[in-house]
């Protein structure tokens, strides 16, 4: 089955079950007025379904997941500040002065997935075509590789709740 038709039945089976998607954000870079007010910020660029390694939109579009955050105001962190937990607080305050809803969840960093024929042989993110069939690699390892339409197929009965 084409790629694009295996996508839109993912989206059709998504929709129909009222499964509820995710905010996509893009990182803006300001550099305010001479240095000051320069600000990063996240802003809304569309919504997905979250389907493991893959993000997938109502359009059938393809992306590589990125990070995850919430848009909330974190807490403050009174013990174990490591470097990575600071950037994930600050991350986080970012996404909550963003135009998002209080709690929503934010998908940032992802990579759109190049579906032609071409990319997808050259392995286009962790899609990769072999024999004929576009497999997903959602592993760091060799067993972490599963056919596009069944790991849709799993992940999407996963949010079911099958």
């Amino acid at each position: 089955m084409p790629v694009s038709q295996l996508l839109a039945r993912t989206v059709d089976s998504l929709v129909a079950a009222g499964v509820r998607d995710e905010a996509l954000a893009a990182w803006k870079h300001s550099r305010g007025v001479f240095g000051i007010g320069a600000s990063d910020s996240l802003v809304p660029a569309g919504r997905a379904w979250r389907l493991g390694v893959l993000l997938v939109d109502r359009g059938g579009f393809l992306y590589a997941t990125g990070q995850v955050t919430r848009a909330m105001q974190p807490g403050r962190a009174a013990v174990n500040r490591s470097a990575a937990g600071e950037e994930r607080r600050a991350i986080r305050a970012i996404a909550a002065r963003g135009d998002f809803a209080r709690g929503e969840v934010i998908n940032h960093g992802w990579e759109p997935i190049a579906l032609d024929d071409a990319s997808l042989a050259a392995g286009s993110g962790p899609l990769t075509l072999e024999d004929g069939v576009v497999m997903v690699r959602f592993d760091a390892g060799d067993l972490g590789v599963a056919p596009l339409e069944r790991y849709l197929a799993d992940r999407v009965s996963i949010l079911l709740g099958d």
